[in-house]
């Protein structure tokens, strides 16, 4: 069978094949060869056949590269499924045992996640089987930290909810503005202060980046998390809705 032929006939595993060579080759690599070790003439032909349709059409690199980052992002999301959906403390709304979670990563400097706010809330209120987990990632300077460790004291007294957008809506994050939308709610000061500090909040701030590390490389926020299927910025309420579905009809 020519590659054309198998490229037509299995496009999918077609696209694979391309991806890892490609791949491969810029490591320097071809099918566990050596540089200096010689190529066998049959996988020569094959790299031969590949690399001219590679340069005949290279609009499936793209599709290629997709095509593997969905599956990482697939498979990152088996392997750590139970730690992403487990939320830490009230840090969650919705279905308590939903049939599908999104998980979403924030960081309260981001203004694409302040802009996100409305669209969670709107799924969270129109689809009962819907559950949403947050997870604190401050990448974007101490004043996120202070927030998100804020947040995460906030969530072990059951006011995570009420935190979240409370701290989005008075601006870029610092500590003046932490403590004072802390001092706003019906928290026991001292406790959140302590929590604020403790060994529990930091690790599950190391976890969150770890898993979002383990998730997608290239750490951004939000990062949204359906069903394995990675989303990446403001990406809107029918985009997400989308998802969700996509991930029930996976289920059934």
């Amino acid at each position: 069978m020519s590659f054309r032929a198998f490229v037509t006939a299995r496009p999918g595993a077609a696209v694979s094949l391309i991806a890892i060579i490609i791949l491969a080759a810029a490591g320097g690599w071809y099918f566990g060869a050596r540089r200096d070790a010689p190529i066998p003439a049959d996988r020569a032909r094959v790299e031969a056949i590949v690399r001219d349709y590679i340069l005949a059409h290279p609009e499936i690199i793209p599709e290629a590269i997709d095509r593997l980052r969905a599956k990482a992002g697939n498979d990152a999301y088996a392997a750590n499924r139970h730690a992403l959906e487990t939320p830490f403390a009230s840090a969650w709304a919705g279905a308590k045992d939903g049939d599908v979670t999104l998980v979403m990563f924030s960081d309260y400097a981001c203004g694409f996640c302040r802009a996100s706010l409305a669209d969670v809330d709107r799924l969270i209120a129109e689809d009962p089987h819907l559950k949403v987990v947050w997870r604190e990632i401050p990448i974007l300077g101490p004043g996120s930290e202070a927030a998100a460790r804020a947040a995460l004291a906030a969530a072990r007294q059951g006011q995570f909810r009420a935190f979240h957008p409370r701290m989005f809506e008075v601006g870029v994050p610092n500590a003046a503005r932490v403590s004072a939308v802390l001092a706003s709610l019906p928290l026991d000061q001292a406790r959140a202060a302590a929590d604020a500090k403790s060994p529990e909040v930091a690790g599950e701030l190391r976890g969150n980046l770890e898993l979002a590390g383990k998730i997608d490389p290239s750490l951004a926020t939000p990062t949204f998390v359906i069903a394995g299927t990675v989303l990446k910025g403001a990406v809107g309420y029918e985009t997400l809705k989308q998802a969700i579905s996509q991930a029930r009809a996976k289920r059934r």
